[in-house]
């Protein structure tokens, strides 16, 4: 999908000033162990879906439509795993400066709904399973840095979400 239409008209009067978003991440695990990847049509790069939460939406409702619209796969979250403000600002193409507050759900696929991943829109070249030890290459730095989050959470006893302290 393209730019969110209120990013848009946010931009119409703000230019390209840092704007602050929330971001969610989606770690979805097939009854395999494998894990739902996307290669980006931005960068090349290999990474797991994650996508901006439109205003009003519940951010778990914001995982499962970034799933489906990326990859076709229907998806449940069940566990908020990390809470993360970005320490950096992105920077676009266009010159639009963004930073994001990302939240990382894990998510179990929909009982009866779709498991064959497919490329859903313009943002993704390829989708597929891998498994976590057979991971494509290149691997976008924010998926090993959330994945590292994800490996810290389970460490943790997957109990509750891990929040990074300044």
């Amino acid at each position: 999908m393209a730019t969110p239409e209120f990013i848009l008209r946010l931009r119409e009067k703000i230019g390209h000033d840092l704007l602050w978003l929330i971001g969610v991440t989606a770690y979805v695990e097939d009854a395999e162990g494998r894990v739902l990847l996307g290669r980006r049509s931005d960068t090349g790069e290999w990474a797991l879906v994650y996508g901006i939460n439109e205003p009003g939406e519940e951010p778990a409702d914001t995982v499962i439509r970034e799933v489906k619209e990326e990859t076709g796969v229907d998806v449940v979250p069940t566990d908020l795993v990390h809470v993360m403000a970005a320490h950096h600002e992105t920077v676009y193409a266009n010159g639009d400066r963004t930073q994001y507050l990302d939240l990382m759900f894990v998510c179990r696929l929909a009982e009866g709904g779709c498991v064959s991943p497919r490329v859903g829109d313009d943002e993704s070249l390829e989708v597929g399973w891998f498994s976590p030890n057979e991971l494509p290459e290149p691997l976008a730095a924010s998926t090993v840095e959330r994945l590292g989050s994800l490996a810290a959470w389970r460490a943790a006893g997957a109990s509750k979400a891990l929040f990074s302290l300044g």
